[in-house]
């Protein structure tokens, strides 16, 4: 490994052009700058500068080692300024949080970098294992959960809570919702169906769909997509749960049911970063816009 204090000697000895004037303006001695030339040369295993009577050339392989230590001296200045200097209004910001949940707050935050054109907005639509796995990993800054994380890793506060909405074709509007009607309709299922599915029957106040055996729903239709989960539904051909910001960014609304149960069905968010983890001033903005678009 070459030693930062040897480098640095060696760019100002081919910047002075003398080892009296190096020495004085690193306030070394002589010996001391001949001594760390010698070390770099020994580091590099090969000679950097050759002796002529008042001075000296640099070698080949000495050019090549200047080049560096002039990059290295760059990206030095560079990180210190950058650790001295945050900007609120300035660099990537990093967040993830479910697909229905992305639909509703992309367009804000595109909005916010609109206004701010140094803001990166980088935004993942995830699970949220895989949410929380990001964040302690430090690939993401902010994530947005539907439970409590281990306040071991994480730090958490509630930050707002999204309605669950029960959705069948516009057909099925003046039926009555049984246990029946649902199997004969069948389930568009996707990636997080049966956790929907679970909550909303258990918390719906409906004591019928509450006694639904979930595994034994036929699957009409599956689709990972979430622009895509709605369509079936709005050709009539199956049922299904999703947050209420997934139902009001399709197209075709008019086309859907909105079932409406005795209790009206939540699902708490939780905005989430790694504990004892300080973000940089830019997230001060993020942190109110998702607070304003979500409580």
């Amino acid at each position: 490994m070459i030693n930062p204090l040897w480098l640095n000697t060696f760019k100002t000895l081919i910047e002075v052009g003398h080892f009296t004037q190096t020495a004085e303006k690193l306030n070394m001695t002589q010996p001391g700058v001949s001594q760390h030339i010698k070390k770099l040369e020994n580091a590099c295993s090969h000679s950097l500068i050759r002796r002529e009577k008042k001075g000296f050339e640099l070698t080949e392989q000495g050019k090549m080692v200047y080049e560096y230590a002039l990059k290295f001296a760059e990206d030095e200045a560079k990180l210190i300024e950058n650790l001295s200097f945050d900007n609120p209004y300035s660099g990537q910001c990093t967040l993830s949080c479910s697909g229905s949940l992305a639909l509703l707050i992309y367009p804000k935050l595109l909005l916010l970098q609109q206004r701010y054109p140094d803001l990166s907005i980088h935004l993942e639509a995830a699970p949220n294992q895989k949410i929380l796995s990001e964040v302690q990993s430090g690939n993401i800054d902010l994530g947005i959960v539907t439970h409590i994380p281990n306040g071991s890793f994480y730090q958490s506060e509630i930050i707002g809570r999204e309605t669950l909405c029960l959705l069948l074709p516009k057909a099925y509007q003046n039926k009555k919702i049984t246990s029946e009607l649902l199997f004969n309709c069948g389930l568009i299922d996707h990636p997080d169906a049966m956790h929907y599915l679970s909550l909303y029957f258990d918390l719906c106040g409906e004591k019928e769909l509450a006694n639904i055996n979930l595994n034994a729903l036929p699957t009409s239709s599956y689709i990972n997509q979430l622009n895509q989960i709605l369509l079936p539904v709005a050709k009539g051909l199956g049922f299904t749960v999703l947050p209420e910001s997934a139902v009001e960014n399709f197209s075709q609304k008019k086309s859907l049911y909105i079932v409406k149960t005795a209790k009206k069905v939540e699902e708490t968010l939780y905005l989430v970063q790694k504990r004892n983890r300080n973000l940089a001033h830019r997230y001060h903005s993020i942190y109110r816009l998702l607070h304003s678009v979500l409580k």
